[in-house]
C-alpha cells in the first residue's frame, strides 16, 4: 500500500513521538509513505476560527499538491482530518470559487483510526505482535474533531465509534465501556479558559478511572496534550492515567519494548507498560 502522508504541525512539534509511531507502524505493515511535498498548515484553531477564507484556502493548499502526487492522505491528526475533509466539501461543492480549475482526481482522506482498524490490517498487526499487553485496561478516548460534525467527516458511527477498541484489542489490551469517549476535553479552551479545561478533563479522567481504566488511549494530539497536562492542575490524590496514541501502544507490542525516550514524551508516568516488557530499550533510542 502505498499512500500520500500529511503529519500536520502538532506531529512536527509538541507531537513528535506521535509521528514517529505512525511512520514506524507503518513500516512494520508494508504501508510506503509519501509526505506531500511543501505542505502548509491545514489553518487548525488559528484560522478557521478567526478568517473562514483563509481556514479553509490553506487545507485546500494541501489538496491540490496530494492531488499532484496522485495518492490517497493518511492523515493522523484529528484537527487537520477534519480542516482537510471540510476543504473537499468544499472543492467539490464549487471549485471555481476557490480558483481550482481541476479537481478531477480529489484523494480520499484517511484517518490513521480508520486505516489500522480494517480487518486486514488489523490481522497483521495480530501477527506481529510479540509481546500482547494482555489485561491492561484502557479507555478508548475519540474527542471531537475526528467524528464530528459527521456531515464534514463522514463518520458513520460518530456517537459510537469502535476503531480505538478494534486496535487495542488486537494487542491483547482491554478496552473498557465507559461513558465520555466522545466527550470535548475543551482542548480549544486550553489556554483561554483554563477553569472549563480542567473541570473538562476531570469528568473524563473520573469517568474512565470509574470504568476500571488503568490509562486512556486517543488519536488526536490535542487531546493527548491536554488531557495529560491539565490532569497535573487536578491535585489528585492518585497518580494520573497517562494519555497513549494507539499507534505507540501497537508499536510497543510489535516490537516487545517501551524505550525510555518515548516513555519521557509523557507527563504522566506512563511506567504501567514496562510490565509487558523483559527490558526497556536504551534511552538514545526512540521518537526522532
Amino acid at each position: 500500500m502505498k499512500l500520500a502522508y500529511y503529519p500536520g504541525c502538532s506531529l512536527e512539534g509538541s507531537a513528535r513521538d506521535y509521528d514517529h509511531s505512525v511512520r514506524q507502524l507503518c513500516r512494520d505493515m508494508g504501508i510506503w509513505l509519501v509526505e506531500i511535498p511543501d505542505w502548509n498548515c491545514c489553518g487548525a484553531s488559528s484560522a478557521h476560527m478567526t478568517d473562514h477564507e483563509i481556514g479553509m484556502r490553506l487545507p485546500i493548499r494541501n489538496l491540490m499538491l496530494a492531488q499532484q502526487v496522485g495518492l490517497d492522505i493518511l492523515v493522523p491528526c484529528a484537527a487537520c482530518f477534519q480542516r482537510l475533509k471540510a476543504a473537499d466539501q468544499a472543492l467539490r461543492a464549487d471549485p471555481g470559487y476557490w480558483d481550482v480549475k481541476d479537481y478531477s482526481s480529489p484523494p480520499a482522506i484517511v484517518h490513521i483510526s480508520s486505516l489500522l482498524a480494517r480487518d486486514d490490517i488489523l490481522a497483521r498487526i495480530r501477527e506481529k505482535v510479540s509481546a500482547p499487553l494482555q489485561d491492561l485496561t484502557l479507555a478508548c478516548y475519540y474527542g471531537c474533531l475526528s467524528l464530528r460534525n459527521p456531515r464534514v467527516t463522514g463518520a458513520a458511527d460518530w456517537e459510537t465509534p469502535t476503531t480505538l477498541e478494534r486496535i487495542v484489542g488486537a494487542v491483547g489490551a482491554e478496552p473498557v465501556s465507559w461513558s465520555h469517549r466522545t466527550e470535548c476535553c475543551s482542548g480549544s479552551l486550553t489556554l483561554t479558559r483554563p477553569d472549563i479545561a480542567v473541570r473538562l478533563v476531570g469528568d473524563i479522567v473520573r469517568a474512565a478511572r470509574r470504568a476500571g481504566a488503568k490509562a486512556i488511549v486517543t488519536d488526536c494530539p490535542m487531546c493527548q496534550a491536554n488531557v495529560e497536562s491539565r490532569q497535573l492542575d487536578l491535585g489528585q490524590t492518585e497518580p494520573g492515567l497517562p494519555v497513549f496514541f494507539a499507534t505507540e501502544l501497537v508499536v510497543a507490542a510489535i516490537s516487545g519494548s517501551y524505550p525510555a525516550a518515548q516513555q519521557k514524551a509523557h507527563l504522566i508516568d506512563p511506567a504501567l507498560l514496562n510490565r509487558f516488557f523483559s527490558q526497556a530499550a536504551p534511552a538514545g533510542e526512540g521518537p526522532r
